[in-house]
């Protein structure tokens, strides 16, 4: 009977994620654009990263406690640049994507306008769905995440890392499009540099916010579709319209 039960809800979740990847094409009908669903992760252990803990010291006019046992930081080095988790590991640039894929089991989509539909929107603060996103010969980071950042007030986040420097960042434009029930929002903004932590991004707002009754009117049982675009820029400029 237990085995029965667990083949019966793989099965279930199967028909599931099916289903939403047909709502999500649905949806978004233009042909050639992948659809990638996402499901939450809702971390339990919300440990300060390394980037959040230096960035609170430097507000803070104090830096991090020095040990003479610890060897001296390579600065080539960068953090795990996974949000999720206060992962200890650190390493060049060009390995996070491999770092990211292997040990987190990101995915990743390749092509220049993808679907990103993140399931379960109810689930408590906080909360991340994240994916890879590979096109015009880089990668790069969608988080959109589930925060309060008053307390009783939760907010979506939605932001476009670069795994690269901010001088690569900054020649590439994307834009996030939510449409359903005649309604349009769309988020266009110069993407930020991995380099620069996603928790700095989500607490200066510089990305697409939805507060919680927002987030319902482009939902669909639960699961939100966004439109990704990624295009090449020199022009910078972000800009929400409805």
């Amino acid at each position: 009977m237990l085995f029965f039960t667990q083949c019966f809800g793989a099965v279930l979740d199967l028909i599931h994620l099916r289903f939403q990847h047909y709502k999500a094409k649905r949806v978004f009908s233009a042909a050639g654009q992948l659809v990638c669903v996402v499901n939450p992760t809702h971390s339990l252990k919300y440990a300060p990263t390394r980037c959040a803990a230096a960035q609170a010291s430097t507000e803070q006019g104090t830096l991090p406690p020095c040990h003479h046992h610890e060897a001296v930081h390579d600065p080539q080095l960068v953090p795990c640049t996974c949000p999720l988790f206060s992962c200890p590991w650190e390493g060049h640039l060009e390995v996070v994507v491999s770092h990211l894929r292997q040990t987190h089991r990101i995915n990743i989509l390749q092509g220049a306008e993808i679907v990103f539909l993140a399931t379960d929107m109810h689930l408590p603060a906080p909360t991340d769905w994240i994916i890879m996103h590979s096109c015009l010969g880089h990668q790069f980071l969608l988080v959109l995440r589930k925060q309060e950042k008053y307390e009783g007030h939760p907010q979506f986040f939605a932001t476009m890392m670069l795994i690269g420097t901010p001088t690569q960042a900054n020649n590439f434009t994307y834009r996030l499009e939510l449409n359903r029930n005649q309604r349009r929002l769309k988020w266009e903004a110069t993407p930020r540099s991995i380099l620069e932590c996603v928790d700095s991004v989500i607490s200066d707002g510089d990305c697409l916010v939805l507060n919680t009754s927002l987030a319902q009117l482009f939902s669909d049982n639960g699961s939100l579709a966004i439109g990704i675009a990624i295009t090449t820029s020199k022009v910078h400029s972000s800009e929400a319209e409805m």
